[in-house]
């Protein structure tokens, strides 16, 4: 591992759902030639609160980031990570909502892990108009901070 702090790839919060998915460092470790990121994943609601740790990310997973912000951008909902081999996250459009008098939109996540604890956490998270913009900077944000060439 090098010395960054961590990078936080996903944050879809509001006042009270959130799900973030934060690079905490780089490993080569079980993946001769490539390296991968080491994640966590926290989702915390007022009902559950949830994490994971040593979510493996490859190149491709990151890669896989990109269309699927792509996909929001244009509307359409996404499974990121559904290989069977990380968590999955799930994400859909809903909304428009009215909250403390301002329209936003909003997404549904959800983190399932169905290979290791068998559970899953859906929440609803409130966010402004340019979050898949402000997710695009975090990927840049990863890439530049941890990049995988140096492993």
């Amino acid at each position: 591992m090098t010395e960054h702090g961590p990078v936080e790839l996903i944050h879809l919060a509001d006042k009270e759902n959130s799900v973030i998915v934060r690079v905490v460092g780089v490993t080569s470790v079980g993946f001769p030639g490539s390296g991968c990121l080491i994640a966590e994943i926290v989702a915390a609601s007022q009902f559950a609160n949830g994490r994971l740790a040593e979510v493996y990310l490859l190149p491709d997973d990151l890669d896989d980031w990109a269309e699927a912000l792509d996909l929001l951008a244009a509307g359409r909902p996404v499974s990121w990570m559904d290989d069977g081999r990380n968590p999955e996250i799930r994400i859909e459009l809903k909304g428009p909502y009215i909250s403390e008098g301002e329209t936003l939109n909003a997404v549904e996540v959800e983190v399932r892990d169905a290979s290791v604890s068998l559970t899953s956490v859906r929440v609803l998270v409130r966010l402004p108009d340019d979050w898949v913009d402000a997710h695009r900077r975090r990927l840049d944000q990863v890439h530049m901070t941890w990049p995988l060439g140096a492993c």
